[in-house]
């Protein structure tokens, strides 16, 4: 076995109408938190009134910051950290998709650290011990965020997206609560859960996966492959919300453990450049070329994924199973209706160009069994451009 660490200092609170427990523990490190979430609609609003009841029952004063927005940026993060100073915060507590969880932990960040957000990506300065302590409340099923070290972030000017990645923005605490998920419609369903997928496919494929890593990434993935269809089917679905919930979970802390690779690092740049393209979006589109890529590079463990999707390759070669697998993530993909290319989405081949030539900004790529080229990486991408 090969030598390896892991690290995870998150308390994850996980079961059904657990959302409004957060008083209780957000109590222990404050008594006035900034609430970052995306503006309330009816959707959530019984959520917000759940989650804001529990904190004042605990007293702890509340400040709403609503500025969250998909991709977020470093204009918005500055927004709460202003706000959550000009209230004195303690804490901050996310509420919501990956987005709202980012953006908490950059706040948290900005707030207690001089500068910006932005000072503190995972190759500049580190996040000091003052950083406000963070919480998180989950109400998509993908990003993972709740079990990450990881704050990813848009700088407004550049379109540059990066990260902050430190142990000292893990979240103190996660509830991981199915029942919140419950209003997600089925376009997000599916975005949010095919990236879960991919967190945990990219974990297990990665040149930094370790056996731990790669129990909990086979795991996730085998309730994916099953529940996923079940929550895009019917959204009401009470046990197929649930495993999804804890799927997504085991991916922030696979990921945390062994990285992604080269379709995050592509879709993190498509995100910076084309922000109105989700993540999930993205890594739809570069993935039937990115697997057909690495495939060969990686055969025993594309097998292994292939034989939960399909427990009948057990009897076949790993060869054929992994080609095999291929084809079933494709399938999958139209199956939860993310069979879609970047013309589609809007995403242009000028943009495609642009994309490829900040492929290799982060390291992500270097994590992938078959490292690409910056060539590599825009054949890929047009191979996806239309579908």
């Amino acid at each position: 076995m090969k030598a390896f660490g892991y690290l995870s200092s998150v308390e994850i609170v996980y079961g059904c109408g657990r959302a409004g427990e957060i008083g209780g523990y957000a109590a222990a490190y404050g008594k006035r938190a900034l609430l970052v979430s995306r503006p309330e609609t009816a959707k959530v609003a019984a959520l917000f009134k759940q989650v804001k009841g529990s904190l004042e029952k605990a007293g702890v004063v509340v400040t709403h910051f609503t500025g969250v927005i998909p991709n977020p940026t470093t204009d918005s993060v500055t927004q709460g950290a202003r706000m959550a100073r000009e209230s004195g915060a303690e804490l901050v507590i996310g509420l919501g998709g990956g987005s709202a969880m980012d953006t908490a932990k950059a706040v948290a960040v900005e707030t207690a650290n001089g500068g910006t957000a932005w000072d503190y990506l995972f190759y500049k300065n580190a996040p000091s011990d003052k950083t406000l302590p963070i919480l998180c409340i989950g109400t998509t099923a993908g990003s993972g965020s709740q079990t990450t070290p990881c704050a990813v972030i848009t700088h407004t000017e550049t379109q540059d997206k990066s990260a902050i990645w430190h142990k000292n923005i893990f979240p103190k605490v996660s509830i991981v609560d199915p029942d919140a998920t419950m209003s997600m419609h089925v376009a997000l369903t599916a975005q949010t859960g095919f990236d879960a997928f991919c967190h945990n496919f990219e974990a297990f494929i990665s040149t930094g996966s370790n056996p731990m890593s790669d129990t909990l990434a086979l795991d996730a993935l085998a309730r994916i492959v099953k529940y996923l269809p079940l929550a895009v089917a019917d959204g009401s679905d009470r046990e197929a919300r649930s495993q999804m919930s804890w799927a997504d979970t085991l991916g922030g802390l696979t990921i945390t453990a062994a990285g992604v690779t080269l379709p995050h690092g592509l879709g993190m740049q498509i995100g910076g450049h084309c922000p109105h393209v989700s993540h999930g979006q993205a890594l739809a589109a570069v993935y039937p070329a990115f697997t057909q890529y690495t495939v060969q590079h990686a055969t025993e463990k594309f097998a292994a994924v292939g034989r939960i999707f399909d427990p009948a390759l057990a009897g076949v070669p790993d060869a054929e199973a992994a080609e095999k697998c291929c084809d079933k993530i494709d399938a999958f993909l139209k199956q939860i209706g993310l069979w879609i290319g970047f013309k589609t989405l809007g995403v242009t081949q000028e943009n495609l160009r642009q994309i490829a030539n900040c492929g290799q900004v982060l390291g992500d790529y270097k994590n992938n069994p078959r490292i690409a080229t910056i060539d590599d990486m825009y054949d890929l991408l047009m191979s996806g451009y239309e579908r």
